[in-house]
């Protein structure tokens, strides 16, 4: 059966489900395609929630490699003078693009605040007709796959222009970029210290675009496509910390879960057990979390998982003017910047 017709029943059937927001119908040259669905309308935005804008620069770039080119956006703090800094490489969710997933996070205020670069890579509707990273394809699970292979020159792009601290790069990402995140994690651990993981999938959920939506769905159990990416639970991962809401329709919890088992198992295969230790009932009363963290002999954390009491398929605490936000919290950009910080 054709895989763009697999696609467009998916979107009817989604559509008849009153499950899509916005979301044209796929034609046959627009790629495969992985939509978002919301179930429910997002929460006005508290007065005067919204950050001022940062005084940075928030430059408009391009990288072109032997894999291919992607546009991105550059967040430079007011305060760089050329002293090294860290750089956070943010992955956005389909339907998303960098001015609007550096509004929803709010994160080039906390790059102002602490002082790093953040790089927003942008996806193309010519690779994916939703702009979602394409984690779901057997190619892009691996280091050689084109779309890690942009993402780390990317990285090498912001590195050569500005001067970045090598051993404090970070990526993150929302539900899509999530996915590809947590795979540039697992494929480039000398290059990323660290992942942050919002509503995403794990290693190896996918190979295509009827498995990706069962993935999503929450029905295919952990490790059973991971032996196909050819890594295993003890190829190196960099400390990881995951945020998912338990009420995500969109990309079920299970799958935050096991991105969170992944990376435990990956870190124990190395150095024997962590210790875990759990705290109920963290962040506002809107949005209470249970967190769990797995922790070295020294008592860092090397895995933190947040677990958000009734949280969809958003990025929590972000600003309602970006898509794909739950102003409640608790507020994942803040944590996410204090886990990758942590020396």
């Amino acid at each position: 059966m054709n895989i763009h017709f697999i696609t467009e029943k998916i979107h009817k059937a989604l559509t008849s489900a009153g499950l899509m927001r916005g979301i044209p119908a796929p034609r046959a040259d627009d790629g495969l395609v992985v939509v978002e669905r919301v179930d429910a309308p997002l929460p006005p935005q508290p007065a005067g929630r919204s950050a001022a804008r940062p005084a940075g620069r928030f430059i408009g770039l391009s990288h072109n490699g032997p894999r291919g080119a992607r546009d991105y956006k550059l967040y430079v703090p007011a305060a760089y003078r050329g002293q090294a800094m860290p750089l956070v490489l943010m992955l956005h969710g389909c339907k998303q693009n960098p001015d609007d997933f550096a509004t929803g996070t709010r994160m080039n205020a906390l790059a102002e605040q602490h002082g790093f670069f953040v790089a927003y890579p942008a996806q193309n509707v010519a690779a994916n007709g939703s702009n979602c990273w394409n984690w779901f394809e057997r190619p892009q699970q691996s280091r050689e796959g084109a779309e890690p292979r942009i993402l780390a020159g990317i990285v090498a792009d912001v590195s050569a222009a500005y001067a970045v601290q090598a051993d404090r790069v970070f990526v993150a990402g929302l539900s899509a970029g999530a996915a590809m995140a947590v795979i540039l994690g697992r494929t480039h651990p000398e290059l990323f210290a660290a992942v942050a993981a919002h509503s995403g999938l794990p290693l190896g959920a996918a190979h295509d675009v009827p498995s990706a939506f069962a993935a999503m769905a929450g029905r295919v159990p952990f490790g059973a496509a991971r032996g196909e990416t050819g890594l295993s639970d003890t190829s190196p991962t960099p400390r990881t910390i995951v945020f998912h809401g338990d009420k995500d329709s969109t990309v079920k919890a299970s799958n935050g879960a096991a991105i969170t088992r992944q990376a435990v198992a990956s870190f124990e295969a190395g150095a024997g057990p962590l210790r875990q230790v759990t705290r109920e009932g963290v962040g506002p009363v809107s949005r209470r979390a249970t967190v769990a963290s797995w922790l070295d002999e020294d008592g860092v954390a090397l895995v933190e998982e947040w677990v958000v009491e009734g949280g969809a398929h958003a990025w929590f605490g972000g600003d309602a003017a970006g898509s794909y936000t739950d102003v409640a919290g608790p507020d994942a950009s803040a944590e996410i910047v204090r886990f990758f910080l942590r020396r």
